[in-house]
């Protein structure tokens, strides 16, 4: 993982650096520590393991713990920008239908923010806050939000509506269009999550056929092996 995903994926997850620096090092400490103090503990109860493999399995539990957070940490952030995705597409909807409504594009933006709850919701309205107070187009908050955050979509939308100018016609319609594409994504996210979960279920599914399979002809080879073996 490079510096900038790094990054990216602190942000999201609203970590600091120093704090996932100091998980990872807890982590490779007790991977380290764990395998010797079972050892010890066997080396107690009379059973010394060899030295070799205690250093091997120690080098290796630490080596895993120090690379763990960074797993968990990458994990928790694709989740955050799932959630932030379908937060997203809810607010555009409600957008578009402030404007159909006759709403203006900024009271739109605010009031659809506003409307609703959960992480994502509450990112986009300290995005507009922020571009309220430094005077800035709520489209270049959102182009800051989505390097920020390493969200492409977001930032395709800001790209897209700035092209579209103050027309509020030509807004709702990118807006509109933007929506459906995020659903789109989302159902084939899902679609492929389905997929994966049924493939991911064969797997322990043909170890019990492999296992019952063995478990009744076990009994056949073993009469067969005894009836064709040397006889005394």
């Amino acid at each position: 993982m490079d510096v900038e995903r790094y990054r990216h994926d602190l942000d999201i997850v609203g970590r600091t650096a120093e704090r996932h620096a100091t998980e990872k090092l807890a982590g490779g400490v007790v991977g380290l520590v764990v395998p010797n103090c079972l050892a010890m503990a066997l080396l107690l109860l009379g059973i010394g393991p060899p030295p070799a493999l205690v250093a091997l399995l120690s080098l290796g539990t630490a080596v895993g713990g120090f690379l763990l957070p960074d797993h968990l940490l990458h994990d928790e952030a694709e989740r955050r920008r799932r959630a932030f995705r379908h937060s997203l597409s809810s607010y555009l909807d409600l957008v578009v239908v402030l404007l159909a409504g006759g709403a203006g594009i900024e009271t739109a933006l605010h009031a659809a923010a506003d409307a609703g709850d959960g992480w994502g919701y509450r990112t986009i309205r300290r995005a507009l806050q922020r571009a309220r107070l430094t005077r800035v187009s709520p489209w270049a908050a959102f182009a800051d939000l989505a390097e920020q955050l390493d969200v492409s979509e977001l930032a395709e939308l800001a790209a897209s509506v700035s092209l579209a100018g103050s027309h509020g016609a030509r807004i709702r319609g990118s807006l509109a269009a933007k929506a459906d594409t995020l659903r789109g994504h989302q159902v084939a996210e899902t679609e492929a999550a389905a997929e994966a979960a049924t493939e991911r279920m064969t797997i322990p599914v043909a170890v019990l056929l492999l296992g019952f399979l063995l478990f009744i002809a076990y009994p056949a080879v073993a009469q067969i092996t005894s009836v064709g073996g040397p006889q005394p």
